[in-house]
């Protein structure tokens, strides 16, 4: 889909020909403005397709939205998947667009976003300006209305409670977001909808995702990596504890009824923290990734070929947070999958912060940095090395000389990882794909990689340049053709902890 783009600009006439042929493939890539309207779509909105020189495109809804466009309530154009370019670029666009979608700009505001960039505000706006036509707060702005729109149709909240936890300052800037964005009100926007059914407390809603897609794979793979007391996995739902900026969260994932989205039941223990957790979830899932830009590149190779034809669409589980995934990193270094979610397991326990109340068999939040800094790890079972490890991690991540926050630059993170008494090339890699979602991951030295690739006749070292920008993926691929259940055994990696 990158051919969409003529350097950083959107291709008017690229953009066109894929508003023609409502392709959903391009959906969440750009949007369509129509001047004779006042409103923007989806490029797969199926309303009669506008004449060339009565459109505009923006690659984003706060771009349309600053511009003055209403959304269509037709084909609802904020609740498409994300574009994947943020996921795929490490400028400081791409990582600013990632935390607002973090929700950066609601906890510390614009000011905040620029330090966690290492720019000033003035900087960051120009730069944000110049390639998408808005600055950061139009960009928080869009997220809040989006979130704002899931609370009134899916739950009965009070519209002030509504307002607040989608992160408005006052009821007055909600209703007017509401009215400016989606060309009606709150209470029109409520009378239009059926809120879902579910239990008590609990949001439900419906995470879009690109085709092809498999759900079912995605949770396999998640719930065959599952630890006791933070996950659980019951053979459809995959159920996980969310750490969120206002307090824990649950989550249950399970395949949505259309075999395309995912649907998700959130317990929050503020509203506030929706944005943000579907966010999460969204990078658990990897569901803003473009399938078919990746498979057509992995496809053209003739040792994939018959791989990707298999899985089309085949995802990359994340981690919802970063740190959480190196962390994890470690203490599955040297063991099988079952020792890793053992050891993670008596690590949740120990040092973990326990749930007011247990749901199900989710107990605890994993530990954040700070809780490990000092922890007693003895009892745990790990080395004594490992134990090092583990402790100096939890330093450089509490002390910031390890930045692994959704705006870090990977490479910066990358060479900061390696710094670390115990860790090496293979879990530097590791975390990249699992915990920051870069696409374009090699894992040297996997063994279950190297088990794959003697089947195919390649090497790793050709491997490691081979699939280039999509290695991430073709990992995926060829982990699942040494272990054909699913992935649901993680493969064993001898690394010099020195």
């Amino acid at each position: 889909m990158t051919e969409l783009l003529e350097g950083r600009a959107l291709d008017d006439e690229r953009c066109y020909r894929a508003v023609s042929s409502r392709d959903a493939r391009f959906d969440g890539w750009f949007f369509t403005a129509v001047h004779t309207t006042g409103i923007y779509c989806r490029p797969s909105c199926p309303a009669r397709t506008p004449l060339p020189g009565n459109v505009s495109f923006h690659a984003t809804a706060a771009g349309a939205q600053a511009a003055g466009y209403r959304a269509c309530r037709r084909c609802r154009p904020d609740a498409v998947p994300g574009s994947p370019e943020w996921d795929v670029r490490a400028d400081v666009v791409a990582r600013a667009v990632r935390l607002i979608g973090d929700g950066e700009v609601e906890r510390t505001g614009v000011a905040g976003l620029a330090a966690a960039l290492g720019y000033s505000e003035r900087q960051l706006h120009r730069l944000l300006v110049g390639e998408l036509g808005v600055g950061p707060l139009a960009l928080a702005r869009a997220q809040r209305a989006q979130t704002a729109r899931v609370l009134v149709e899916t739950t009965t909240l009070p519209m002030a409670e509504v307002a607040f936890a989608a992160g408005f300052a006052s009821v007055r800037q909600f209703n007017d977001t509401v009215r400016e964005v989606f060309a009606t009100t709150p209470s029109q926007l409520r009378g239009s909808a059926t809120p879902a059914s579910g239990p008590s407390g609990w949001l439900t809603l419906q995470l879009a995702a690109r085709a092809p897609f498999a759900a079912d794979e995605v949770l396999l793979f998640l719930g065959g990596h599952a630890v006791a007391g933070l996950e659980e996995w019951d053979g459809e739902t995959f159920s996980r504890v969310l750490d969120l900026p206002h307090g824990p969260g649950v989550v249950r994932l399970s395949p949505g009824a259309d075999g395309s989205s995912v649907t998700a039941r959130l317990q929050l223990t503020e509203l506030r923290d929706l944005g943000v957790a579907v966010a999460r979830c969204r990078r658990l899932l990897d569901l803003d990734a473009d399938p078919t830009a990746v498979d057509d590149v992995l496809a053209t190779d003739p040792a994939l070929t018959e791989l990707v034809r298999a899985a089309p669409g085949r995802r990359v589980p994340a981690a919802p947070d970063a740190a959480e995934a190196a962390v994890r990193s470690v203490l599955g270094q040297h063991v099988s999958l079952a020792g890793a979610r053992t050891f993670t397991a008596r690590l949740v326990t120990a040092a973990g912060t326990p749930l007011a109340e247990p749901v199900g068999t989710l107990t605890h939040v994993f530990p954040r940095p700070e809780a490990l800094v000092d922890a007693d790890l003895a009892a745990i079972g790990l080395t004594q090395a490992r134990r090092r490890t583990v402790h100096a991690l939890a330093e450089g991540l509490t002390g910031g000389d390890i930045d692994l926050g959704p705006g870090t630059d990977r490479a910066t993170a990358g060479k900061a990882l390696l710094a670390v008494p115990g860790i090496g090339p293979w879990t530097v890699a590791l975390v990249a794909l699992r915990g920051l979602g870069d696409p374009d991951v090699w894992l040297p030295g996997d063994l279950a990689l190297r088990k794959s690739l003697v089947a195919l006749g390649s090497s790793d070292a050709d491997a490691a340049t081979r699939w280039r920008p999509w290695r991430s993926y073709a990992v995926m691929h060829l982990w699942a053709m040494s272990a054909p259940a699913l992935f649901t055994r993680h493969p064993v990696v001898r690394e010099d902890p020195s």
